[in-house]
């Protein structure tokens, strides 16, 4: 963790980058709220950045999610109507920039990658697992009888508690007869709720959209008595998308009560 809030934005900026390039490397795909999920977790907030904004949300998260934009400028992340992406120049400053202050030094500067600096194509051999090492055979001792009685097993450690969640999230908007629901603006139907990974602990709908300016709500356990608007504010203004046509995937944290589409 760095020293101060912008010390650790520009680590997590780092981390979203070596996030996206293991996801090419292993094949995985993740969505921009994941990833954002998983810089936090490589570098938590701290007693500042973890104070709630008016609207709900974490300091850090929203800082975070604001300076993902010097990634884009700098040509290292592209976002996406299929989520965020990291393109070649991306991944070669992951190599180039390895060290934290060059990276933020160069990311502020505009600093280019040079370009004798090959993409890489698999991660860093520090952040490969080292492969066991064989145990040299021992000699077998003489058996012999205990008449001692076994140790108990250990308890299993207690689960680490988790977020609650609500019973059902949905995305009630003006879009909703266009997903297959009898009416827009109703988050009592199936076709407007959301699905929840528990292990990230997010909720998602992918949806195919025409081209058009859409607004819409987060709606809680199919009813308006809790909603989130912008900023994951409670009762708050309506979310809005300008949407170029194609697929389109909401994803929406409990933990902030906000929304990301990729």
């Amino acid at each position: 963790m760095g020293a101060n809030t912008v010390e650790n934005t520009n680590l997590r900026l780092k981390a979203v980058l070596e996030i996206l390039a293991e996801g090419v490397w292993s094949g995985d795909s993740l969505n921009a709220g994941e990833v954002l999920a998983q810089a936090i977790d490589r570098v938590p907030l701290n007693t500042h950045e973890a104070e709630l904004l008016s609207g709900g949300i974490p300091r850090g998260h929203k800082t975070l999610t604001t300076a993902s934009a010097k990634l884009v400028k700098a040509g290292w992340l592209v976002k996406g109507r299929s989520g965020w992406t990291i393109p070649d120049d991306g991944l070669r400053a992951t190599v180039a920039f390895a060290d934290a202050a060059a990276f933020a030094d160069a990311l502020d500067a505009g600093t280019p990658v040079p370009s004798d600096v090959p993409v890489p194509t698999a991660p860093p051999k520090s952040k490969r697992a080292a492969a066991p090492k064989k145990a040299a055979a021992a000699k077998a001792a003489p058996t012999k009888t205990s008449t001692r009685k076994a140790p108990a097993k250990a308890a299993p450690a207690p689960a680490v508690g988790l977020l609650p969640q609500p019973e059902a999230v949905a995305i009630a908007g003006d879009f909703n007869v266009l997903l297959g629901a009898p009416e827009d603006w109703a988050p009592q139907y199936d076709e407007a709720q959301m699905a929840f990974a528990p292990k990230a602990q997010l909720w998602t709908l992918t949806a195919e959209l025409p081209a058009g300016i859409y607004t819409y709500k987060i709606a809680l356990n199919r009813a308006w008595d809790e909603n989130y608007g912008a900023f994951g504010v409670p009762d708050g203004a309506n979310h809005e998308l300008q949407h170029d046509g194609g697929k389109v995937t909401f994803t929406y944290s409990h933990a902030t009560r906000d929304i990301v589409t990729a």
